[in-house]
C-alpha cells in the first residue's frame, strides 16, 4: 500500500514543524456514518527502535504496542485480557506450567500465521546474552531464564516450548500471581523468526524492517524521522473492532509546538505541561490522569564521586520536589518521596497502599543534605566538585535539569552542576555505556506489581544503569520471586524492606515525582486509551464520532 503525505508547514518560534496528513486511499475511508476515521496526533519523543527485545524507552514501547500483540493485551479497565491466546491457559497442579492455545486467525503482516514458535524465538532472543536486552531480567520468572542470562545455560533450555504451531507451553521457576499482567509487556511480544533472521541487525530500525501482528501497520519511518503513520492492519484478528484507518504522528518535543498544532487543527491530540495546563484546564478538550510513571535521578556507581553514598544522599535531598511539580510540570504530577508510586499496589493483607504503608523515605531537607555533603567531602578528599547531569533534549527534560541545577547549587555549596541534553536515543546509549555522572530519567512499569520497579536494580539487570551491586538486595529479590511466591504477606513485607534499602540505606536512585498525563483531545475523538502503567497510549479502540 503506497502512502502519500500531506505536509503542513507551521512556523513557530522560528522552528518549522511538519504535520502529517492523509492521501492514502484505503486509510482515508469514510465510515458508514459519514465520518472519516483518520486522526493526527503528537508524540513528545521519537522512536528509538521497533525491536521488542531492545527497547528501553516508553516512546519506542508505545510504537511497538500499536503494531504488535502478545498472549494478552490491556483492556479499557487496565486489566489483562486475551490477545493472541484464544482462551485462558490450562495450568498444572503446581501452578508452574501454563499451556496456551493460540488464535487460528492470528497473522503477521506478510501473511504468515502467528505460531507458538514465534513466542519461543522472541523469548529466547530476549534472554540470550548476545542480544543484550535491557528487559532480559523480566523473563526471570520463566524456567532457566536467569541461568541463560548469566551464560550458565543455553537459550534453547528456556522454559518455553512449541507443542505444535498453535500450542505454547510456558514453564515458570515458581508460581506467580501476576502472570497475565506480566505477559502484556513489550518484552513478551512474539517475533517472526524467519523474517527477523533474514533482516539481521537491521530488524526494527525502520518501518520496512518490522512485521505487525497487531491493530496497526507502521509506515513512513526511516529510523531517524520525527514523523510516522499507523495504518489499520486489515489482517489483524480483531480488525472489526479497530475503527481508525489512519493515525499520523508528529514528534513535538516542545509543548508549545504541540499546542499550536492542536489549535490550528493539524492534530487532534497533544500532551500538555506547565503553563499550558493552567491555560487549558477549563477547556472541554482538557484531560488529566494520574500515572505510575516516576521521575528520578540515577547515579553512576562506577565513578568515584557518585559511588559515595553520602554524596548520593546529599543530592537526593537537595531539591524542592513540590516546587518542581508546581512550577515546572503543573499537570497534576506530585512530589514522590519513595520509589514505588501511590495508587499502584495494595497490601494483600490490609489493602493499604504501598506508598502510604512504607512512608516517606527521602524528602527535601537542605540541612541534612548539607551534612551529608560535608561527610562526602571528607571521604572523597575534596573541597569542591563538578558533576554533569545528563538528560534527553525534550522541553520538559531541559527545564527539569535546569531546575535541579539551580536547587543543588543553591543548597550544596561548592558543587557545580553542568548539564548535557541530547536526543533520547543518545541519552539511552550513554547511560547504557555508563558514560555519565548523574542522569535524569523517567520509568514506567509494565505491570502493577512492585517487583517490576524493584528488579530494575538487580545487579545483572539490563536497566541497572547505576551498576548497583548488592548481594543482600539480589537475595531479597530472589526471595520475592521464589521463596515467598505463594506467601503474599511475606512477599509484600520483603518488597517494603527492599525499597527502604534502595532509597534510605543505599540512595541508589533519587525519585522525586509521580507523573500525570495532561493532554488535549478533540471531543470528537473517543476511546483513546491512556495507560497508568506500561505504555503511554493506544489507538486500538479509538474512533472519530460524527
Amino acid at each position: 500500500m503506497k502512502n502519500g503525505i500531506l505536509i503542513a508547514m507551521i512556523a513557530l518560534i522560528g522552528v518549522v514543524i511538519a504535520a502529517c496528513g492523509g492521501g492514502d486511499k484505503a486509510s482515508d475511508q469514510v465510515a458508514n456514518d459519514g465520518t472519516k476515521q483518520s486522526i493526527k496526533v503528537t508524540s513528545a519523543g521519537e522512536i528509538a527502535t521497533l525491536d521488542s527485545a531492545l527497547y528501553s524507552d516508553t516512546f519506542s514501547s508505545d510504537a511497538i504496542g500499536q503494531i504488535s500483540e502478545g498472549l494478552y493485551r490491556v483492556n479499557p479497565d487496565n486489566d489483562a485480557e486475551l490477545g493472541i491466546a484464544k482462551a485462558e491457559p490450562t495450568v498444572s497442579a503446581d501452578k508452574k506450567v501454563y499451556t496456551f492455545q493460540l488464535r487460528d486467525d492470528a497473522k503477521w503482516s506478510n501473511g504468515d500465521p502467528v505460531t507458538a514458535s514465534d513466542f519461543v524465538f522472541a523469548f529466547q532472543k530476549v534472554v540470550d546474552p548476545k542480544t543484550a536486552s535491557p528487559s532480559s531480567n523480566q523473563l526471570d520468572v520463566i524456567k532457566n531464564a536467569n541461568q541463560i542470562r548469566n551464560e550458565k545455560a543455553s537459550p534453547d533450555t528456556l522454559g518455553v516450548k512449541a507443542i505444535n504451531d498453535k500450542t505454547l507451553e510456558i514453564t515458570l521457576e515458581n508460581p506467580i500471581p501476576y502472570l497475565p499482567k506480566l505477559l502484556t509487556g513489550t518484552p513478551f511480544l512474539p517475533q517472526n523468526e524467519k523474517f527477523v533472521t533474514a533482516t539481521g541487525s537491521k530488524y526494527g530500525t525502520s518501518a520496512d524492517t518490522v512485521l505487525s501482528n497487531g491493530p496497526f501497520l507502521l509506515k513512513d519511518w526511516s529510523g531517524i524521522g520525527t514523523s510516522w503513520t499507523y495504518i489499520k492492519n486489515k489482517d489483524y484478528w480483531d480488525a472489526t473492532n479497530v475503527k481508525l484507518n489512519k493515525v499520523a504522528v508528529q514528534v513535538a518535543k516542545d509543548t508549545g509546538a504541540g499546542v499550536n498544532l492542536y489549535q490550528t487543527g493539524d492534530v487532534q491530540y497533544t500532551a500538555l505541561t506547565d503553563e499550558f495546563v493552567q491555560k487549558y484546564k477549563t477547556d472541554k478538550a482538557y484531560h488529566s490522569k494520574e500515572k505510575s510513571l516516576i521521575g528520578y535521578l540515577g547515579f553512576n556507581e562506577d565513578r568515584k564521586a557518585t559511588a559515595n553514598v553520602h554524596l548520593r544522599k546529599a543530592l537526593s535531598m537537595a531539591f524542592d520536589k513540590e516546587a518542581y511539580t508546581d512550577t515546572i510540570l503543573g499537570d497534576g504530577s506530585k512530589a514522590l518521596n519513595g520509589y514505588i508510586p501511590s495508587g499502584f499496589a495494595k497490601d494483600p493483607g490490609n489493602n493499604k497502599d504501598f506508598r502510604a504503608e512504607n512512608g516517606d523515605l527521602v524528602t527535601f531537607d537542605p540541612e541534612k543534605a548539607k551534612s551529608e555533603w560535608v561527610t562526602a567531602k571528607q571521604e572523597l578528599g575534596v573541597d569542591k566538585l563538578t558533576l554533569e547531569i545528563l538528560s534527553s533534549d525534550t522541553e520538559v527534560s531541559k527545564k527539569t535539569v535546569e531546575f535541579l541545577q539551580s536547587e543543588i547549587q543553591k543548597n550544596l555549596p561548592d558543587i557545580t552542576i553542568k548539564l548535557k541534553s541530547v536526543p533520547l536515543k543518545n541519552r539511552l546509549a550513554l547511560t547504557t555505556a555508563g558514560d555519565y555522572d548523574v542522569f535524569y530519567g523517567t520509568w514506567m512499569p509494565d505491570y502493577s506489581d512492585p517487583i517490576n520497579f524493584l528488579e530494575v536494580y538487580q545487579s545483572d539487570g539490563g536497566l541497572n544503569f547505576s551498576k548497583y551491586d548488592s548481594a543482600t538486595y539480589d537475595a531479597g529479590l530472589n526471595d520475592i520471586k521464589s521463596t515467598y511466591a505463594t506467601e503474599p504477606e511475606k512477599r509484600w513485607d520483603k518488597m517494603l524492606e527492599l525499597e527502604k534499602q534502595l532509597i534510605q540505606t543505599d540512595a541508589v536512585v533519587a525519585p522525586f515525582y509521580q507523573g500525570a498525563s495532561a493532554y488535549l483531545l478533540d471531543p470528537t475523538v473517543k476511546d483513546v486509551q491512556i495507560y497508568p502503567f506500561g505504555r503511554n497510549i493506544s489507538y486500538r479502540l479509538a474512533y472519530v464520532a460524527k
